[in-house]
C-alpha cells in the first residue's frame, strides 16, 4: 500500500513540475484564450475527481478526490471569469461613457 502511494505522489509531483513549466512558458497575450479552452479539460479533471471521491475505496482517496473537486471548480470558475472580463473589454462603450 504504501509503495502504491509513494508512486501516486511522485506522479502527482512531477504533473505539477510540468504544469507550472508549461505556465510559465506561455506569452501573457495567450492566457485568455488557453484558459478558455481548459475549462472543458478541467470539466474532465472534475467528472475524474468525483469518480475517485465517489468509489471511496479509502479515506485517503475521498479526501484526495473531494480536493481535486474543489480545485478543479476553482479553475473553472476563474477561467469563466478571466474569459468573461476579456470579452468585456472588446465590448462597445456607450456613447456617454469614456
Amino acid at each position: 500500500m504504501i509503495e502504491g502511494l509513494v508512486v501516486l505522489l511522485v506522479i502527482f509531483v512531477l504533473a505539477m513540475i510540468v504544469g507550472f513549466e508549461i505556465i510559465t512558458k506561455v506569452p501573457t497575450t495567450l492566457h485568455t484564450p488557453l484558459m478558455s479552452g481548459s475549462n472543458a479539460i478541467s470539466g474532465i479533471t472534475i467528472i475524474g475527481s468525483m469518480l475517485v471521491a465517489g468509489m471511496g475505496a479509502t479515506r485517503l482517496a475521498q479526501v484526495f478526490g473531494v480536493i481535486a473537486v474543489v480545485f478543479a471548480m476553482i479553475n473553472v470558475v476563474g477561467g469563466y471569469v478571466v474569459t468573461d472580463r476579456m470579452l468585456q473589454m472588446f465590448k462597445r462603450k456607450p456613447e456617454g461613457e469614456q
